[in-house]
């Protein structure tokens, strides 16, 4: 089941990669771990901060919402 998750994020990776360097080029490996890397960095982040964030949206919607308890 791990391997599926790594497939997909480097699928991603590929595609991103692939905005900024040629498939064929010497280091678009290596720039693909980079983008993946940051990929799994961001999702562990999100998924860390998921509370706050959510939290942080709710109080965000505006006093509209809030005034109609």
């Amino acid at each position: 089941m791990f391997t599926w998750l790594v497939r997909i994020v480097m699928a991603i990776a590929g595609v991103i990669a692939g905005w900024f360097v040629a498939r064929d080029a010497a280091n678009f490996g290596v720039i693909q771990l980079v983008v993946s890397i940051l990929l799994i960095s961001f999702f562990v982040a999100v998924a860390a901060f998921w509370p706050s964030l959510m939290a942080w949206f709710r109080h965000r919607r505006g006093p509209d919402d809030q005034s109609k308890s």
